[in-house]
């Protein structure tokens, strides 16, 4: 008789157990779960500390930042020294020493300080009352008192037709040696002072 029916195994075999079934997530998930509901509130925290810094830092870097203010002006861009008239000379000042008196004004800037007072000629010394070094405040004026003394008449030109003032002067920008042309009524006080101290002999 011939028919199919069911396999039977054959000697020495056996029938193998399949696997088992993998374990289902949901535990793992309820696990998962359940430490995210326990640390959320530290985790949304730190998210947001996080977001906030970032976008501090951005806007820190992004700022607009101020312009850096402008070094002062040079000392000889703000000083006047204008010319006012004869002094008087002490009753003890040689016969070859003679005075003037002269404004310096601070137009504006920091504080300028006047170092030396000086002129060209070789036969003439010159020196300033107050004495440098002296400080004159921005917006001030301060008058200066210069007295020549003549070292040697044969030097000295008899008619200063162009003479000027060599002052250093000094602020927090800078020292500066600025040479300072006191116009026509100094040049005639001192060629007139020049010849009485000389005499009027020519050269």
């Amino acid at each position: 008789m011939s028919g199919a029916g069911p396999v039977e195994p054959g000697e020495n075999t056996r029938i193998r157990d399949t696997p088992s079934a993998p374990r289902p997530l949901a535990p793992r998930l309820e696990t998962l779960t359940r430490r995210y509901a326990a640390h959320r509130r530290t985790a949304l925290a730190t998210a947001l500390a996080l977001a906030l810094l970032t976008v501090g830092g951005s806007l820190y870097a992004t700022r607009p930042r101020p312009r850096p203010a402008p070094p002062p002006p040079y000392p000889s861009q703000t000083v006047d020294l204008v010319y006012l008239s004869p002094a008087p000379t002490s009753g003890t000042a040689p016969t070859s020493g003679f005075s003037f008196t002269l404004a310096l004004t601070v137009r504006s800037g920091p504080a300028v300080t006047v170092t030396r007072v000086a002129q060209p000629n070789a036969g003439l010394s010159v020196s300033s009352s107050p004495r440098a070094p002296f400080q004159t405040k921005s917006h001030s004026t301060r008058k200066i008192t210069v007295t020549f003394r003549v070292t040697e008449c044969e030097k000295v030109p008899r008619n200063a037709g162009f003479p000027f003032l060599d002052v250093t002067l000094r602020n927090v920008r800078a020292m500066e040696t600025h040479s300072f042309i006191l116009g026509p009524r100094y040049a005639e006080h001192l060629s007139e002072a020049l010849q009485d101290a000389c005499g009027n002999d020519s050269r």
